[in-house]
């Protein structure tokens, strides 16, 4: 029987698309043995502080496509400072919606109007059940509003070998640009040495990228020295999720 080359191609072709299908699934299989799998509960009812549930638009809703969303602000039953939380949790990946970490801090807020400012250290690591938690760091303006801003995330239940930042350089591009299209777009991204340094890291590493995934963000307003907050931020944080 002669096979034809139009059949040889179709069938090299096939064999690409079932390995590139696969590849992820054969490749991103390391897990960090150290930890096993363990996810954060939020907690309504933390000691010295009241809350207040803070329902998200439904724009968002649709976009997160969550499993669970919890969203609410924290008051200060002395002194009245208030934190804002968000988390939200998807029990499976679909190749379909819009990635959980996609809409990162640095892209939605900075693309909402607030100012990133520069500020160090861009990350900071929290203890939390015995684990070290690496979170993003941020302080955002917007009309002389300054909020400091920690946000992570969990892949399979278990913390990230690589930073959330790669939408942090284009974030800085659309602040001077002014132009959402020139310095937003795809076209930004794909051309941002960080970004890409994400992908490569997450590629070194052979943790997994798919799969459950949890988003968690907390915020305080800062009224000088951003240390005091952080001490607040950071105190709280272990308490919220511990």
């Amino acid at each position: 029987m002669k096979i034809s080359k139009d059949n040889i191609v179709i069938f090299s072709a096939s064999l690409l698309i079932v390995a590139i299908w696969a590849f992820p699934n054969f490749w991103y299989t390391k897990v960090d043995k150290a930890e096993g799998p363990q996810w954060f509960d939020e907690k309504s009812e933390v000691p010295g502080w009241e809350f207040g549930e803070v329902p998200i638009a439904e724009s968002a809703e649709k976009a997160l496509v969550a499993d669970a969303i919890f969203s609410g602000n924290f008051k200060a039953s002395k002194s009245g400072q208030i934190i804002k939380t968000f988390s939200a949790r998807r029990n499976k990946e679909d190749m379909n919606e819009i990635g959980l970490f996609v809409h990162t801090p640095d892209r939605c807020w900075t693309e909402s109007g607030w100012q990133m400012e520069a500020s160090l250290p861009e990350s900071t690591t929290i203890n939390i059940q015995g684990r070290d938690i690496l979170f993003e760091r941020r302080i955002f303006d917007f009309k002389g509003h300054k909020e400091l801003v920690y946000f992570t995330g969990l892949v399979g239940g278990q913390t990230l070998p690589y930073r959330l930042d790669h939408n942090m350089s284009v974030a800085m591009k659309y602040q001077i640009n002014k132009e959402k299209s020139a310095a937003t777009g795809t076209s930004a991204r794909t051309s941002d040495s960080r970004f890409w340094a994400r992908i490569w890291e997450s590629f070194l590493s052979r943790r997994k990228i798919l799969g459950p995934k949890q988003f968690i963000r907390v915020s305080i307003q800062v009224y000088g020295d951003p240390q005091d907050e952080e001490k607040i931020l950071t105190s709280f944080v272990k308490t919220w999720l511990g």
